[in-house]
Order: C-alpha cells, then sequence, then structure tokens
C-alpha cells in the first residue's frame, strides 16, 4: 500500500512495519517560502495553496493571501503568476488565461475583478484551474511544479508548490482576487479545494 506521508504524521508506536521511501523533494528560496501560520513576514502578507481538488482530469487549488500585518492591504485584479519547473526555470510554453471558465464552468474561479481592502486579519482567494490531459500527437506534457506569484504589482513573490501537471494543453485559467468570508475557514464554492 503506497501513500502520501508528512514528516512527523508517522504513528509513535505503528502496527507492523513501516517503511518510508523519499519519493521527490520540493524546495522553495527562504525569502519566497509559503505561510499560512507562524511569524507575519516583512510584506505584512501570508500567500499559500490548498491541497486543492482533482476529478477526472480537471485540477483546482486555490491561492490564499492573509493580511498579517498593521495595515490594510489592496488588491484589485489577478494574481500574477510564472510557472516554474523542477529547477526553478521558467515555463513559458503555458498560457495563463484570465478566469477559471477558459478552462471549465463551475470551478468558482469567475468574475469580475474588484477592489479589496483587506484589513489586518482579512484574507482573499484565487482559483487556479487547469486540465491534465494529453492528446497524442500534440506535444510534449508540461509539469510545472512551483509557481512564483505576486499578489499584486510590485508585492514581493511568494513560492508555492502547487504541482501543475497540465498535461498537453498548455493552459491555466487563474480567478480574480475575492474576499474570503468565511473567517479562515475553508471556502466551499468549487476554488478552494480543501
Amino acid at each position: 500500500m503506497k501513500r502520501r506521508v508528512a514528516m512527523g504524521e508517522l504513528p509513535s508506536r505503528p502496527r507492523g512495519a513501516v517503511q518510508v521511501r523519499i519519493a521527490e523533494v520540493r524546495s522553495v528560496p527562504a525569502d519566497e517560502a509559503p505561510s499560512d501560520q507562524g511569524t507575519c513576514p516583512p510584506s505584512g502578507v501570508r500567500v499559500y495553496a490548498d491541497d486543492g481538488d482533482a476529478a477526472m482530469g480537471l485540477r483546482v487549488v486555490s491561492l490564499h493571501l492573509e493580511n498579517c500585518g498593521t495595515r490594510t492591504h489592496r488588491l484589485n485584479g489577478y494574481p500574477q503568476l510564472q510557472l516554474l519547473d523542477e529547477d526553478h526555470k521558467p515555463v513559458n510554453s503555458v498560457k495563463v488565461l484570465k478566469g477559471g471558465s477558459a478552462i471549465a464552468s463551475g470551478t468558482g474561479a469567475d468574475g469580475t475583478p474588484q477592489p479589496l481592502d483587506l484589513k489586518p486579519g482579512e484574507r482573499a482567494y484565487a482559483g487556479l484551474v487547469w486540465r491534465n490531459t494529453v492528446g497524442a500527437g500534440v506535444g510534449d506534457p508540461v509539469n510545472a511544479p512551483y509557481v512564483r506569484v505576486w499578489g499584486k504589482p510590485g508585492a514581493a513573490p511568494t513560492m508555492v508548490i502547487p504541482e501543475f501537471d497540465l498535461g498537453t494543453t498548455g493552459k491555466l485559467g487563474v480567478g480574480p482576487w475575492k474576499k474570503d468570508e468565511t473567517n479562515g475557514r475553508p471556502v466551499t464554492d468549487g476554488a478552494s479545494g480543501r
């Protein structure tokens, strides 16, 4: 039986023999590390990705931005993204499209961008939508494990690890920033994942 195990998750008294094999290691620059808790970064905002949701080749992951600083943080529009390969090199073969409906309807990653003023403690999210489909003879599948995210132009970037397995589609849909009205609980409109 295979399953994913995070560090520190093994039970203190496992039943039977337990073997763990490290399949792959992901790393991000320390000054771009995502965080959903702990000390607030100097930028005054935390950016991170959730675990997402996947079904029948459709993938949906949400980016989350929390104002953990002391001043209001203004957003308007879409997060700026740079997809990166395993070596942190840019992946330029993917078209980043505005809105989730560019990929599939009903993902919750659509809407008109609205100006958002996030007071300290408030959050926003934006959906990322793609399909993992491979067409015969269409090209090589694209995998981009990392994405560098800017919440708004001029902001400090954060690198998250959504593990984009884009197949041969060459497209990623990104939704606009939306205010998270759930007080930190997962958003349930389809775009937030878990």
